[in-house]
């Protein structure tokens, strides 16, 4: 991924199921195998996870083919194994936790043991590039604002262990259990991030600049800022959405630090605070602005957010589809609400799978398409 001014690239992690019940396939291996044509796809921590990565795009209809084109080849091939490929930022019906056979996933196992059983949780990983890491940290203390209305657009967990978790996402309390899990700090500089890195490794909470787990970040491969602050998304479209959001918030944040304009002050227990009401909530329910402290419903903080990045999205030539998109998913719900009306309409874990499985590969979408 390179610097290229907006440029964005995307990671998608997916969960591997057994067709019929629903747990946990430890099939990865099986299914990278049947993808070694395809360097966008690629083993995860643990042996029922995959991720895919696009290519560098400049266009939202570019990450959208490239997105759909990913999915529907992990899809083939987890079926040509005998399991299913969902996009779920949980596995719905409970979790094996065998670590993926790398050296570093093993190391990182036997330094945090305690976590390894409530890993496997799966993301959407939003790369858009920045000019020098000095712009891009500073770029990490102007998203701090948005983060909630990120994870509510994306909230798309809200099954464990078969059971309503009560969260529409609930990897989110999962993920933030790792030490570094936490929004970015308020760096000045990119000193401050770096003794922040550094800080983390030395005391022990992190193997490696890879894995310190800051909501967002400066990559540690590439030359972009990395917001991880979202689950999957269910569907393709609303991973789009959430792509042009955050290069919105990006292009937003360089121009706004061209001009010197001072970032906005977010103490630490009211971000937490926004980013817990938009897990357990989602998109449809409360949050919280943090400019003002007050609550707001999580719809009405996205109307904000996409008034705040409208003059980016126009220039970026992205408004049209981030508005298409937002209308969309306030249409049909969140990724939540969506699976817990798929469960209400599926007698078996199994039609509850196919239903996810169906979302995941786009079926719905190209079935509308073609009406």
């Amino acid at each position: 991924m390179d610097d290229g001014g907006g440029t964005v690239g995307v990671e998608e992690e997916f969960v591997l199921v057994d067709p019929r019940s629903g747990a946990t396939a430890a099939a990865a291996p099986r299914v990278l195998a049947q993808l070694a044509d395809e360097p966008g796809v690629m083993a995860e921590f643990l042996r029922f996870q995959v991720e895919t990565a696009t290519e560098v795009h400049r266009s939202l209809p570019q990450v959208c083919a490239d997105l759909t084109r990913l999915r529907h080849r992990v899809a083939e091939a987890a079926e040509h194994v005998g399991c299913v490929a969902l996009a779920t930022g949980v596995a719905p019906f409970g979790r094996a936790s065998q670590v993926t056979a790398d050296p570093r996933f093993r190391t990182l196992a036997a330094r945090f043991p305690a976590l390894v059983g409530e890993a496997g949780t799966c993301a959407c990983h939003i790369h858009v590039g920045v000019p020098s890491r000095a712009a891009g940290v500073a770029v990490l203390t102007r998203l701090r604002p948005w983060l909630g209305a990120l994870l509510a657009v994306s909230a798309n967990s809200p099954y464990v262990d078969g059971l309503d978790s009560g969260w529409a996402s609930a990897r989110y309390p999962l993920w933030s259990r790792w030490p570094t899990a936490r929004p970015p700090g308020e760096w000045r500089d990119v000193g401050d991030y770096d003794a922040a890195v550094e800080g983390a490794i030395r005391r022990g909470q992190a193997l490696d600049a890879r894995s310190v787990y800051f909501y967002a970040r400066l990559s540690p491969r590439h030359p972009t800022v990395e917001v991880r602050i979202a689950d999957v998304c269910l569907d393709v479209a609303d991973a789009v959405l959430l792509t042009g959001l955050v290069r919105g918030l990006v292009v937003t944040a360089l121009a706004e630090q061209r001009r010197g304009a001072p970032p906005p002050r977010v103490p630490d227990a009211l971000a937490e605070r926004a980013l817990r009401a938009a897990a357990r909530y989602g998109l449809a329910g409360p949050g919280v602005d943090v400019l003002t402290g007050t609550p707001m419903a999580h719809e009405e903080l996205v109307e904000d957010l996409l008034a705040y990045v409208r003059p980016a999205l126009r220039a970026m030539g992205d408004l049209d589809d981030v508005l298409a998109a937002w209308c969309a998913l306030r249409s049909r719900g969140g990724g939540a609400e969506r699976q817990r009306a798929l469960r209400a309409e599926s007698g078996t874990p199994a039609e509850f799978v196919a239903h996810l499985a169906a979302v995941t590969r786009g079926e719905d979408r190209e079935r509308e398409a073609a009406q």
